[in-house]
């Protein structure tokens, strides 16, 4: 009578194929598919190269000063500039993001922090029906319960 139904898995399962150490700074643009784990630092943007499911982690060591484009990400580090979350955005505990953030699915984690607005993107069709974006502004001094 009643299913048991499989909780669907909110990122895709993706192989980390590539990883920037803790030791290791990059001064560039990165453009990746598959996935990438980021410990050290980056200045500059990151992107997921179009039309891969590409997932990003970023760890509590690592940092980004730049713009991200991706279709999944784990966030732990510190992102300064705008990130754009196709499908699934994990903000953990330390987390740090100075910069607006699109997303599909967010799921956020208490103790993460942002400074920038908040905006979820939904199908393209409900856009079309006239469905506005949910848009939430989130500024230092500003404290949402739940959030800390």
């Amino acid at each position: 009578m009643f299913r048991n139904k499989k909780p669907s898995k909110s990122i895709e399962v993706t192989k980390l194929s590539s990883l920037i150490a803790d030791n290791v700074q990059i001064v560039g643009d990165v453009v990746f598919s598959g996935g990438l784990r980021v410990d050290g630092q980056i200045e500059g943007n990151v992107i997921n190269k179009g039309g891969a499911h590409g997932l990003l982690v970023l760890s509590e060591k690592g940092s980004i000063k730049g713009q991200v484009r991706v279709y999944d990400a784990v966030v732990n580090g510190h992102i300064s500039g705008d990130l754009a979350v196709e499908h699934f955005l994990e903000l953990q505990a330390k987390a740090r993001v100075s910069g607006n953030i699109s997303y599909r699915q967010l799921q956020m984690e208490c103790g993460a922090t942002i400074e920038g607005r908040i905006e979820r993107v939904g199908e393209e069709r409900a856009r079309d029906e006239g469905d506005d974006a949910k848009v939430v502004e989130i500024g230092a001094s500003q404290q949402a319960a739940g959030m800390r």
